[in-house]
């Protein structure tokens, strides 16, 4: 056997050709059962699919040439997914002028930031390299990348946008999501929408692009929200895309909840323009942030649930920009403000809603704080959610892995079943040192090995010293 070297994560030196066989050893994989995730197991992998899972034996014969990984007992997880994460505004918190980090001064100072991008598109690469390089090391191999389409940016992050997912192909799914965080109309009275539409349009028709994506509640009106959700809808249905709206981001409960419009505008165009002849969902709806839906009753929350069981949409949970964002008005109030995200174990256990989460933002106005990891929002969940037992802990690692990557139309035909088996795609994160799923939960490693397509794309290595007496 030959032992797949240690080495930084190097695009251009991933971009060849790659072994087509790839077999990992001696990890451990998460089983519901106990008695076989205690045991170590082998993994052969072959062009880019599970070819084989057995148990690891002692005297396993080696294939001379053979490449492979030594988990070294650690655990193996399906690889990450950053269902929602936005491209091009990362990492520019350093010129936001962030004074109350009300929603309202982030779109302002953002909205000022970005007139800066189409000045600097070198800037607009290094910033969203960084952002993929770094989730790729943390185990992300797919992500759903929003870039912003409008009269401020004109293409010019699209551009960017697209060259990066070229240049990041061999290492990491990046599906860009061409999105309006501005309004479609110029203005309240209007009943036809403006440039930001047109030039929104115009980007969906380019090669490899199937996912648009809009925010609503930034509209002057209610009438020209719900006509916003039309115009998107009309749009992917005419192109064959996907949908990704920003709603309901809101703790309003005056506010009529615009999720119900949705649902009536997949109803007007037919389901059956979503689901393929086979019956399995080829185009999906992503709803993120939802905020809104926290404040249903149990019978709001069971009607919804009803209306969506047929439906091929997923809702994204961001809790860092929730949290941040959301019930401020309550910040006198003796509790503070309240626990504005969706609860994810709750709602699966209660309605049997599946919610993905996602990092959303890095370094801006909207999110000034976290890391591109998304097990830390599995941590974070932990105590949000109050729940550290067995079977939330795996909804939690699901929401980041799995029913991520059904939010963006990419996952395998079981959405629950965390250990792999033949037939599966390839793509893994091992996290050495843990060797369960709560560990990997309440305490993620740093450590990383991460494969994408039977390939080994990247490795994380700590180094530690300590001062002796």
């Amino acid at each position: 056997m030959t032992t797949v070297p240690l080495v930084p994560l190097d695009v251009d030196r991933c971009s060849g050709e790659q072994p087509s066989s790839l077999t990992i050893i001696n990890a451990r994989l998460p089983y519901p059962d106990e008695n076989l995730s205690s045991k170590l197991w082998r993994i052969k992998c072959h062009n880019g699919r599970v070819r084989k899972v057995s148990l690891q034996t002692v005297h396993t014969s080696d294939i001379p040439g053979e490449q492979f990984v030594d988990a070294d007992g650690s655990l193996l997880l399906p690889s990450l997914c950053h269902s929602h994460i936005h491209l091009d505004k990362c990492f520019i918190l350093d010129r936001c002028k962030v004074i109350t980090g009300h929603f309202n001064e982030a779109l302002e100072v953002t909205r000022h930031a970005k007139t800066a991008f189409p000045l600097d598109l070198d800037d607009l690469y290094s910033r969203g390299a960084r952002l993929i390089r770094e989730s790729v090391q943390y185990g992300v191999t797919s992500m759903r990348a929003h870039v912003e389409v409008d009269k401020i940016v004109g293409f010019s992050c699209l551009d960017v946008a697209q060259a990066l997912q070229r240049k990041f192909e061999k290492v990491c799914d990046v599906q860009i999501a061409v999105f309006a965080q501005e309004p479609l109309f110029d203005a309240p009275g209007d009943t036809q929408p403006g440039r930001n539409f047109t030039l929104l349009h115009e980007a969906l028709k380019r090669d490899g692009i199937n996912v648009i994506g809009s925010a609503p509640y930034v509209e002057a009106t209610l009438e020209q929200a719900k006509m916003n959700i039309a115009l998107i809808m009309d749009a992917a249905y005419g192109s064959g895309a996907h949908v990704d709206f920003h709603l309901d981001y809101n703790l309003d409960p005056s506010l009529e909840p615009l999720i119900y419009e949705v649902i009536s505008q997949v109803k007007q165009v037919g389901v059956e323009g979503w689901i393929d002849t086979n019956g399995q969902t080829y185009r999906r709806i992503t709803i993120g942030h939802a905020t809104r839906l926290q404040l249903f009753d149990q019978e709001e929350w069971q009607r919804l649930a009803e209306a969506i069981k047929d439906l091929p949409i997923t809702f994204v949970g961001l809790p860092q920009s929730d949290l941040y964002m959301q019930g401020r008005g309550d910040y006198e109030k003796p509790l503070g403000a309240p626990r504005s995200t969706l609860r994810v174990p709750y709602l699966l256990n209660k309605y049997g809603i599946e919610v993905a989460m996602s990092i959303n933002n890095i370094q801006n106005a909207f999110t000034p704080q976290g890391s591109l990891d998304p097990l830390t929002l599995c941590s974070l969940g932990v105590a949000l959610f109050q729940t550290a037992a067995p079977s939330d802990i795996e909804a939690l690692i699901r929401s980041v892995t799995l029913t991520s990557k059904l939010a963006l139309g990419v996952g395998e035909s079981d959405g629950k079943r965390l250990f792999p088996v033949s037939g599966d795609a390839a793509d893994f994160v091992i996290l050495h040192g843990a060797h369960s799923t709560q560990s990997a939960v309440l305490h993620p490693s740093f450590d990383r090995t991460v494969i994408r397509a039977g390939v080994v794309v990247s490795r994380k290595r700590s180094s530690t010293w300590l001062l002796d007496d």
